[in-house]
């Protein structure tokens, strides 16, 4: 996507989601089955619910990364110093 060109790139945004998502698929699978009792019940919940946040957390990233607020600006390389001429 054209709008977002800043600090990272899209792989690792997508990889951060989907790691994220396990996590949190795994909590919503445990306090599902906890609430219903139903394994079958908890694994939909869990598998819709994975499916979904996966992609507004990687599209929440890629907005975020065009806001330029709290970031820190790294200072340029330094250049090196320019070499006196040698006379002939």
């Amino acid at each position: 996507m054209f709008l977002f060109r800043k600090m990272e790139s899209h792989p690792r945004s997508f990889v951060k989601a989907v790691s994220w998502r396990i996590l949190g698929s795994i909590d919503t699978f445990i306090w599902s089955l906890v609430m219903t009792g139903s394994i079958k019940v908890a694994g939909s919940i869990a598998v819709f619910e994975v499916l979904s946040k996966i992609f507004l957390f990687y599209f929440h990233e890629r907005l975020w990364d065009l806001v330029p607020w709290g970031r820190r600006h790294h200072a340029p390389p330094p250049q090196p110093a320019p070499q006196p001429a040698m006379a002939s």
